[in-house]
Parts: C-alpha cells; structure tokens; sequence
C-alpha cells in the first residue's frame, strides 16, 4: 500500500508553511540539535556579526529568527535576528536601507547555530547554549560596536 500524501515536499513542508520562514528556521534549528549531539563542537569561525549577536544576548540569551510576511517593504519581510536583551525589548538586526548586512546576521547567527553557541527551542525561538553564554561574557563591546550600531530597538515581540 502507498503512503498517503500528506506534504508538498519531501521535508514535510506545506506551501504556507514558506510563508513563515519555516525552511529556513527549520534548517538552523536542524543545524543546532546536530552540534548538540556532538561531543565535541565544530570549531566555527565566528563573524563580527556572530560576536554582536553573542554579546547582546549575554544577559538574556533569548533570539528570535522572525520577519513580517505581510509587511509592504521586501527587506522587511526577509527572515532576520532579533535578541531580546532585557523583558519584552528587543534589538532587531535588520535594516531595510542595508540588506545584505540584515543577511550576514542571518549567517552570523547560523555560525552560531554550528558552533554549538544557541540552541532551537520551539518555532522561531532560540537560546544561548552554556557556552554560548560563557563566550558572551568575552567580548568586548569595542570590537563589534559598529556591527551593534545596525540593530534597532523594538519593545514588542515578532
């Protein structure tokens, strides 16, 4: 007997599924349980905007992978990285004027992903790792100052 067809594709992706980002949250949530599984981490060559991420989330260690799929502007629909530093106030890496740097947070955080740095939650909520927190701690402020100057603040959650 064959099995029913259930999903459009063989991730078991629907096409509105495409709608929330989820081929791209699912693949950095994939990415973080493979590095968890692992005994010892993959050495990752972490970006300045990995270390942007990393230290803004060093208090909290909340990030969030979310876009706005109905919203008018194309970049501000783009997937990207919004860490939540202190209760309900975020700082969202995404800047519609600069969408190439909004995608290299994207990749920044998917090193971080690699690395063993965060761990997948559920849906677009992710955390530092143990390590990811203790690596936080490390760096300094001055070396990704301009890369923490992109990010906005928002009071409101995605």
């Amino acid at each position: 007997m064959l099995p029913r067809f259930k999903t459009d594709d063989e991730e078991g992706l629907k096409w509105e599924d495409l709608g929330e980002g989820a081929a791209t949250i699912m693949g950095l949530a994939r990415l973080c349980g493979r590095s968890m599984s692992y005994f010892e981490p993959l050495i990752v060559e972490l970006s300045l905007e990995s270390k942007a991420i990393l230290l803004a989330a060093k208090d909290r260690g909340v990030v969030e992978i979310a876009g706005k799929k109905n919203a008018f502007d194309s970049v501000d629909r783009f997937l990207s990285v919004h860490v939540e530093h202190k209760p309900d106030h975020f700082l969202s890496f995404k800047n519609k004027s600069d969408p190439e740097q909004t995608i290299r947070f994207v990749d920044g955080f998917r090193r971080l992903c690699l690395g063993g740095f965060v761990m997948h939650h559920m849906h677009r909520e992710f955390s530092l790792t143990v390590s990811g927190f203790e690596l936080a701690r490390t760096i300094a402020t001055d070396e990704v100052r301009e890369k923490l100057s992109f990010a906005v603040e928002t009071s409101h959650q995605f």
